[in-house]
């Protein structure tokens, strides 16, 4: 790294000190700002470390270990449906973008003449549930949460991808004709078993982390895990791949962290600032109006990556309901004023109007469902 970027590492650990280690109640600033303060040192203690770090490293190693070329030459009109929608619904997993940042990618594969159900489908998922995301809203909100989040985000993203596949069925005949890669010719430079290993380790240690046993057991597990990685780094892997694996993940860290403690430190705010009675009798219990609001707000609104989680916990914390708390996670990440702007230019008025009126009405039965289940 050059002399700029050991500078923002050093800031970034820096700020990270202070709010873990420094009393957080100032005298000299207003209650707001305190409660900012101390949201970012609740943050800083019990999910920096122990989620987000590792979640970084996991992040930074798809990036580099799996072929997210390979996977979008399968999203085409002529791939297997099954296959296409299959992984147009979970390749957001291994990316970590905002609503916005998909836009590039999804313009590529659409353009390249993907399915518009697949490539929907990718769209939507992309900032949905990349990994980093999920682990976070578990260790913040809640195994429940997370995997409600991403549960709901695939089965939407394959409902409304079929819906426009069937509403715009003559992009895809059109699209037949000039074909679209269903195979990929990429050798792979490690054996399955050496990569799956290697990601399995790294997940291992981001589980027992979070695993309620006796200290001693879980960092005897956390060493066996980290050993194994370390053997897979330094005896299978290649010192260029390793290199690249650390710049990708410093690479989300440097994007996503500053926005992240902006987030936190804004809803530490919003805690005060906003009155509880407000949330309670706007989107608080799983009517459809409430669901709704919180859709549509979401839908509206601009979350940079990981910035929604301590937002939706405080507005949970101020009344909300778990239901719309949902809805808004789901448009929230995958639409915003920006985005919807551009996908107009991308897909036309029609296709992105049906688009967007899609993901509002799914996003808000899915939090009703959630709401009724385990309000």
């Amino acid at each position: 790294m050059n002399k700029k970027e050991w500078q923002k590492l050093a800031f970034i650990v820096g700020v990270f000190l202070v709010f873990y280690f420094l009393p957080l109640r100032l005298p000299v600033v207003t209650d707001a700002v305190n409660a900012g303060l101390a949201l970012l040192g609740e943050y800083a203690r019990k999910h920096v470390l122990t989620c987000l770090v590792p979640a970084f490293f996991i992040a930074g190693a798809i990036s580099v270990f799996v072929k997210k070329d390979a996977i979008l030459r399968l999203l085409g009109p002529t791939a297997n449906k099954f296959i296409a929608y299959s992984i147009g619904s979970v390749s957001g997993g291994i990316l970590a973008v905002c609503s916005c940042t998909i836009l590039p990618l999804f313009a590529g594969i659409y353009k390249r003449g993907a399915g518009i159900g697949p490539a929907v489908a990718f769209l939507f998922t992309g900032p949905a549930i990349n990994v980093t995301a999920i682990f976070l809203t578990g260790s913040a909100l809640g195994w429940d949460f997370a995997l409600a989040r991403l549960l709901a985000a695939m089965i939407i993203a394959i409902i409304a991808g079929l819906i426009m596949a069937i509403i715009f069925h003559e992009h895809d005949e059109t699209n037949k004709e000039n074909g679209f890669l269903t195979t990929s010719e990429e050798t792979k430079s490690y054996a399955n078993t050496t990569i799956t290993l290697f990601f399995l380790a790294q997940l291992a240690i981001l589980i027992f982390f979070g695993l309620k046993i006796t200290p001693v057991a879980k960092y005897i597990l956390i060493a066996i895990s980290f050993v194994i990685l370390l053997g897979i780094v330094f005896f299978k892997y290649r010192q260029e791949d390793n290199q690249q694996w650390l710049l990708e993940t410093w690479d989300f860290v440097k994007k996503i962290t500053p926005y992240l403690f902006v987030g936190v430190f804004a809803a530490g705010i919003l805690g005060v600032v906003l009155p509880q009675s407000f949330v309670q009798r706007l989107v608080g219990g799983n009517s459809i109006v409430a669901n709704g609001i919180a859709s549509i707000s979401g839908a509206l609104m601009y979350f940079a990556t990981l910035t929604e989680v301590p937002i939706v916990q405080q507005l949970l914390n101020l009344g909300m309901g778990k239901g719309p708390a949902l809805a808004l996670f789901l448009t929230g990440n995958s639409l915003s004023l920006p985005s919807m702007i551009v996908l107009y230019s991308l897909l036309g008025g029609k296709k992105a109007t049906v688009y967007i009126t899609l993901i509002v009405l799914l996003s808000s039965t899915a939090g009703m469902l959630f709401g009724v289940l385990f309000q």
